[in-house]
């Protein structure tokens, strides 16, 4: 019988659901932490463009499992006897030390171990010295997010909209979809534009807002 590795859970669903949309840009991630760590290794990658989702979604499976959340930055400086026989979360991954990286990842086979790393360069892209660690991170399942998609994108919209107490019409959620930058920071930007100006939201307001931008670019 193949030896799984089972992760005590905050609860026993494996919808990683809340506020998050599944759709084509994600839903391999997003199916596969809906499952992991069953059968995936104890190691694992997410990687994808800013604005993709992928620590969104890292910090939904981190709710789910109860793993230990850290940045690269300061994986150096957090006391290896709280990381060890619990799942991990690894956002900014790159930005670890190289001798930090390599401790974690070996911390991830042990019981009750496993670790999630976010970025977004593949860890496969990473410039790194110690040759274990390369060898390490060649073999790390990568898991890939593309930028949002116009389902993605439209509902990170009505999300932010909702926020300022905006319901905005479907034609300005079409509108902006078709025409803002793909991420969430390009979203959040432009909602916060059109709140600033205290008017209706409208289709015209919203071009208005865009077209402002634009002016200011040139």
């Amino acid at each position: 019988m193949t030896d799984q590795l089972r992760l005590p859970l905050r609860n026993e669903t494996r919808d990683l659901g809340g506020d998050f949309v599944r759709s084509d840009c994600n839903a391999e991630a997003f199916d596969v932490l809906s499952r992991w760590p069953d059968g995936a290794g104890r190691v694992m990658a997410l990687s994808g463009p800013a604005g993709s989702g992928k620590s969104r979604l890292a910090a939904i499976w981190a709710e789910r499992v109860g793993a230990f959340a850290l940045n690269g930055a300061e994986a150096a400086f957090v006391d290896p006897l709280e990381l060890e026989y619990r799942p991990i979360l690894l956002d900014i991954a790159q930005d670890a030390d190289e001798e930090t990286l390599f401790h974690l990842i070996n911390l991830a086979q042990a019981e009750g171990g496993a670790l999630l790393m976010v970025s977004r360069p593949s860890p496969r892209l990473w410039k790194v010295a110690l040759p274990d660690l390369r060898s390490r991170l060649d073999a790390v399942r990568v898991v890939s997010l593309e930028a949002p998609d116009d389902t993605v994108l439209a509902a990170i919209l009505r999300a932010r909209f909702a926020e300022r107490a905006i319901t905005p019409g479907d034609d300005v959620i079409d509108y902006l979809v078709r025409r803002i930058d793909r991420s969430a920071e390009a979203a959040e930007a432009v909602v916060g534009r059109l709140d600033d100006l205290h008017r209706p939201v409208t289709r015209a307001l919203a071009r208005q807002a865009l077209e402002s931008v634009d002016d200011e670019d040139e």
